[in-house]
């Protein structure tokens, strides 16, 4: 018997179309808009008002036929304004804080780096997919691990010391008087280093399972000055010492396959009245409460990245970066917390306190 075949909506059918063809252009400019980091191409453009592109083309040493065709892309993006009078392009001050300023809270070129990493490494990770298997964070391109740092720094500068921490039951104070900190999959360390800074009286630990992470971590410390912060090769569920004041899991916990062994390793290592700060991926309880712009971007990171890294490990729990309040919760609980909350969020974060 022949499948019934399902009209086609025209216009539906256009609507997809567009769509379609509107994100293949936006894979496209992701690589054009690195290009225009590395090349200095925003930089020149930021501030300087309508410029043409010899003018953008003269400040940047970039031959200007290349100029051009990147300007044209970039006006076709929406990234830059273009008068067709004065053949000029615009870069707007919105646009300059997303692509041109990195001291800015939303600076956004980071996670170009990362989009690259997942083209790079989609090959191998098509092979994984197929036999079942999972694909550790340490056998990515190291174009995610430089976009990592990139794409995370912005928002811990903005608000981990600021609005994070003292969101926290207590703990700015204590760690204003002198406290033990653990950085638990710190990665680069840019959340170690931070907390370091702004406490000196505080001793911070970071562990990652990656030893070349904790290789970058140790000269981004030494480049900060930062003398009160040191790096340790360890997994989550292993990490040394007890008696920490402060446990933090900054955008990791929901990529390790055992996140109950690791919280529960937590709870040994904690003080009595110690602290754990989850800072996760935003997300609602539901699939159909993350069908937005935010959820789409984190799903298809979850399924490039954090689910493979989980199911490459053991337990392989593969909560993905959408679990939301409740599922972690419950992670909590069962690892041995008995009281947790949402303590702030942001518009791309939600940030969890959870003690015993």
């Amino acid at each position: 018997m022949e499948a019934a075949t399902q009209a086609v909506d025209e216009a539906k059918l256009e609507e997809a179309i567009g769509q379609a063809v509107s994100d293949a252009g936006a894979a496209l400019n992701g690589a054009l808009v690195m290009l225009g980091g590395e090349l200095g191409l925003w930089k020149a453009l930021a501030g300087a008002g309508p410029s043409t592109a010899a003018e953008v083309a003269e400040r940047s040493g970039v031959r200007e036929r290349y100029v051009r065709e990147w300007l044209a892309a970039e006006a076709a993006s929406g990234y830059l304004e273009y008068d067709p009078e004065a053949d000029a392009f615009t870069l707007p001050p919105e646009q300059a804080m997303i692509f041109a300023d990195e001291e800015s809270p939303v600076f956004l070129l980071g996670g170009y780096r990362i989009v690259s990493s997942a083209f790079k490494d989609r090959p191998r990770i098509e092979q994984r997919f197929r036999a079942g298997e999972g694909f550790g964070w340490h056998e990515h391109d190291p174009d995610l691990f430089a976009g990592t740092e990139q794409f995370f720094r912005p928002g811990y500068r903005a608000h981990l010391v600021a609005e994070w921490i003292p969101a926290l039951e207590g703990v700015e104070e204590k760690l204003r008087a002198g406290a033990r900190v653990a950085d638990v999959g710190c990665g680069h360390g840019v959340s170690s280093a931070l907390i370091a800074k702004a406490f000196p009286q505080s001793s911070v630990h970071g562990f990652d399972y990656h030893e070349s992470s904790i290789e970058r971590a140790r000269e981004l410390a030494r480049e900060e000055g930062v003398d009160n912060v040191e790096y340790a090769v360890a997994a989550a569920k292993d990490f040394p010492g007890d008696g920490y004041d402060l446990v933090c899991f900054f955008d990791c916990l929901h990529d390790m396959g055992d996140p109950v062994g690791a919280m529960a390793h937590v709870r040994e290592a904690l003080a009595d009245d110690g602290t754990v700060m989850l800072v996760e991926p935003r997300a609602a309880d539901s699939l159909e409460g993350n069908l937005n712009p935010v959820g789409r971007m984190f799903y298809a990171a979850s399924t490039l990245l954090c689910t493979p890294n989980s199911l490459d490990q053991e337990v392989a729990l593969g909560l993905g970066a959408q679990a939301g309040e409740a599922r972690l919760r419950a992670v909590a609980e069962e690892a041995g917390f008995s009281r947790f909350r949402r303590a702030t969020e942001t518009p791309f974060n939600l940030v969890l306190e959870a003690r015993p």
